[in-house]
């Protein structure tokens, strides 16, 4: 029996949950596929990726460091995608390769189905202004939230996000739409409040002020781990009432990717579960 061929590309790539993920995705819908990881040489993305299509690769999911390679080895972009400036999931047809960004709509799902945390009328803090937020942002005013605040480390680029966002988003929305440095959020309160930098990685988590996590507020860590990762454990002692790592942002990312090549979506719930026993395990 024929197999449409899949993969994802990354360096390294020996860790990634992704050919797990949807084997589990394809055994489910019925999907004649194979799916695989390759380890993609540092400056040769575009030539790595030519070999997969020859061979008759329909389609990759794209990870660190390559999300900027294949953003600018598609001919087409979706708008999130375009907005995020950065590409994780590629999908062949003939001459056509097409790039979007799954992880922003992943993480909303994650939020909003799988957690049950409407974003809707929420006062959101977006923490980080690197490629994970910027992936994230779009989705995230999609979803109407009453207002969103970027902060970075660097004010800057916080305000640089906040302008592509802004150019992105709906027009005539009322949606509030701030940015700053971490210190510009003494005093205020936020409903939902999403890590997107990279401080887990290191052991370690964005310097927060006292008082920000609002009664019954929600504390997301695009991070996971066995326990809790250190912005998870900062948020408890600072009073988030529900927290939250980024497995189920990684099943659901996946989902998305699975549905724009198979035209089916998968059932989410069972694979984050045997994904996060065998975390636990």
């Amino acid at each position: 029996m024929h197999l449409d061929r899949y993969a994802v590309i990354g360096n390294p790539i020996a860790h990634s949950k992704s050919p797990r993920i949807h084997a589990l995705y394809a055994a489910q819908t019925a999907q004649a596929l194979s799916y695989e990881a390759l380890l993609g040489p540092i400056g040769g993305f575009a030539d790595c990726v030519d070999a997969f299509r020859a061979a008759g690769g329909r389609g990759m999911n794209v990870t660190v460091p390559f999300k900027l390679d294949a953003y600018a080895y598609a001919t087409r972009l979706t708008a999130r995608a375009e907005a995020a400036g950065a590409v994780n999931t590629l999908a062949f047809t003939g001459d056509e390769v097409l790039g979007d960004n799954t992880d922003g709509a992943g993480i909303l799902q994650d939020i909003t189905v799988n957690l049950g945390c409407p974003v809707a009328s929420k006062r959101v803090l977006l923490l980080g202004a690197g490629g994970a937020a910027r992936g994230t942002v779009l989705p995230l005013l999609d979803a109407r939230p009453a207002s969103v605040f970027i902060a970075n480390r660097t004010a800057a680029k916080a305000a640089d996000l906040r302008a592509l966002a802004e150019r992105f988003g709906q027009p005539g929305s009322n949606i509030t739409l701030q940015a700053g440095g971490l210190a510009e959020l003494a005093g205020q309160q936020f409903d939902v409040v999403i890590n997107a930098t990279s401080a887990s990685l290191s052991d370690a988590a964005p310097d927060l002020p006292a008082g920000l996590y609002a009664p019954g507020a929600l504390a997301y860590d695009m991070m996971y781990g066995k326990g809790d990762t250190p912005f998870m454990q900062a948020a408890r002692a600072q009073g988030a009432a529900r927290l939250s790592d980024g497995l189920g942002m990684l099943v659901e990312q996946a989902a998305e990717s699975f549905a724009l090549w198979r035209g089916v979506r998968p059932d989410t719930a069972p694979v984050l579960a045997e994904l996060r026993a065998a975390l636990q395990g």
